[in-house]
């Protein structure tokens, strides 16, 4: 025989209680559409200028700055968050390469262009991550599409198609530099967006070819 359970299910909230459990998923998915308009809104501002200003944001976003504020605490924390979107793109793009019985260099020059076509569109944001964000942290929040590009170079190092005599890490590093390099050439007009692919992969390839 079961003995009784000593403690009884609490009675369901009445009143002003089951109003506020009520209320608590719509806050939150209000919330969520807020982040995301904010996000967006960044991305478009930040494309456009990349000295736009929280104000800037909240007015493309359509939220008072209290909210804006409520959601990121400081300019800085709205570019890192937008960068993480942005970054987000570049890792998805490279999860959508076909690697499969593809020598590491061609594979390579694919993560070239893929990964510039999602650079070249938020360049601007990056520029405004650089003058925002101190240089380890923006190198971490690169981690997500840096990771693609270790285990490649790796790969290639095993085939004997990328060089040996430099370090897995330095060559993801130049890797890193160029690109962003590409990108404020582009914004500056030094070189032009629809050859800055090429560029990148006419570059890369012979500096990470086996000596």
């Amino acid at each position: 025989m079961t003995p009784p359970d000593p403690s009884p299910a609490a009675p369901p909230a009445t009143g002003a209680a089951a109003t506020a459990q009520a209320d608590r998923p719509r806050r939150r998915a209000d919330a969520e559409r807020n982040i995301a308009a904010i996000l967006d809104a960044a991305l478009e501002c930040f494309g456009d200028d990349p000295q736009a200003t929280m104000a800037d944001i909240a007015r493309a976003a359509g939220v008072g700055r209290v909210t804006l504020y409520a959601h990121f605490s400081s300019r800085e924390n709205l570019v890192e968050a937008a960068l993480d979107r942005a970054v987000a793109e570049v890792a998805e793009a490279s999860a959508a390469i076909d690697a499969t019985d593809a020598p590491a260099e061609v594979v390579l020059a694919r993560h070239i262009r893929s990964s510039w076509w999602v650079l070249d569109r938020h360049r601007q944001l990056f520029e405004a991550a650089e003058r925002a964000l101190p240089p380890q942290r923006l190198r971490e929040r690169h981690a997500p599409a840096l990771g693609d590009f270790d285990g490649l170079v790796a790969r290639g190092q095993a085939e004997g198609a990328f060089r040996t005599d430099l370090p897995v890490e330095w060559l993801v590093t130049v890797i890193y530099s160029l690109f962003h390099a590409a990108a404020a050439d582009v914004n500056v007009g030094r070189l032009r967006r629809e050859d800055a692919a090429a560029v990148l992969e006419t570059t890369l390839l012979p500096l990470l070819a086996a000596r």
